[in-house]
């Protein structure tokens, strides 16, 4: 009998734990340095190699004000743009369905989406996905005062009657968290539910990502890591305001564990397949990965997803981050293979991490 996703992620924990692996001996004690050296609070990780979870382990603490409360595979994080994966993902369900079409402008679904700028009529649904609708990006979250309620993504897509477009649409590759917002309320508007309550319902439901949510009261406290932050020399702090606000729910606000990204990973893996589960046709895949140098060849994004390569692999990718947080996620669709991390610092030198996570994760086999 084929083992069910549950036991098989247990299986592959405890085999982590259990068992020296390449990663228990060489990246482990490498990570374990960086995170004294740039004096991390916490840092979690993951990989997972041909639909297991081969390794899984987490450094630090959640808060440096609870020093007993150690950072493990279980512990939340707030996951910043990786988020916009799952704006994409929904956006192509829909457009499975035959309820979008990525090519219509998207006042065809909201028509109440207005900008000072007549061009805006002409942004499309793909434009969106691919970063080139010459939208400006969101210049205040207002972490500081978070909204809670079903209406407040709406009101602030119809906020933005004030806002310029940066230059023509699909001319020029400009990352927009403000577009991303406008496609979460599309979806809401399509779906006739929350953007929040969709992605819940639709990806992190059929996946079991059971700890996972885009809703901040809806997380466990107990497993909630705390932000931090520092200015250039000082003390490490935890952040002041925690960064929700359910205005801009489909640029930042996913809280995942590396046990939950696991099963993302997976399914991105196997093109939208996890444990009997479909969320996406296998074709989609090749639509969401095939990269478009609108912006030029320095910048190569898909549908939703960077397309690069890291050290001679092709590879799909996202980073985050947010005041408190920073966090990545590499996917190798030929070797079959993943790589997930994410700090509750917004310093680290991720370019540092990043070159050892790779060295390791790429040299495994």
């Amino acid at each position: 009998m084929r083992p069910t996703a549950p036991a098989l992620l247990f299986a592959c924990a405890a085999m982590a734990f259990g068992q020296p692996s390449v990663y228990t001996k060489r990246l482990e004690p490498a990570l374990t340095r960086v995170q004294q050296e740039q004096n991390l609070p916490g840092l979690a990780i993951g990989v997972v190699e041909d639909g297991r979870l081969v390794y899984a382990h987490g450094f630090g603490v959640m808060n440096i004000n609870e020093p007993n409360r150690p950072v493990t595979p279980k512990t939340l994080f707030h996951m910043a743009s990786i988020t916009k994966l799952f704006v994409g993902t929904s956006i192509m369900q829909l457009w499975e369905q035959g309820r979008v079409d990525l090519d219509k402008p998207v006042v065809t679904y909201l028509p109440y989406f207005r900008l000072a700028d007549p061009r805006y009529k002409t942004i499309t649904v793909r434009q969106m996905l691919r970063h080139v609708s010459g939208m400006p990006d969101v210049e205040d979250y207002e972490w500081e005062k978070p909204q809670y309620d079903d209406g407040a993504l709406e009101r602030y897509v119809r906020s933005l009657t004030g806002k310029k477009l940066r230059w023509d649409p699909g001319s020029k590759f400009a990352y927009s968290n403000m577009a991303y917002e406008v496609l979460g309320d599309l979806i809401a508007e399509i779906s006739g539910m929350s953007f929040d309550g969709y992605v819940d319902a639709n990806i992190l439901k059929p996946l079991g990502m059971s700890s996972s949510t885009l809703l901040y009261k809806q997380t466990d406290p107990a497993k909630l890591a705390a932000g931090h932050t520092r200015k250039k020399n000082g003390p490490v702090k935890v952040v002041e305001h925690y960064p929700y606000n359910r205005a801009h729910s489909p640029s930042s606000n996913l809280h995942s564990n590396v046990a939950d990204m696991a099963r993302w990973a997976m399914a991105s893996l196997n093109r939208g397949e996890f444990d009997g589960r479909r969320i996406l046709k296998a074709s989609t895949y090749d639509l969401m990965w095939t990269p478009d140098q609108s912006g030029g060849p320095a910048t190569v994004v898909g549908l939703s997803w960077f397309v690069s390569e890291i050290k001679g692999n092709s590879c799909v990718l996202h980073n985050g981050g947010d005041d408190g947080f920073l966090s990545r996620l590499v996917v190798f669709p030929d070797q079959k293979r993943a790589v997930f991390y994410m700090t509750n610092c917004d310093f680290a030198d991720m370019k540092a991490i990043d070159s050892i996570v790779m060295d390791n994760v790429l040299s495994a086999r």
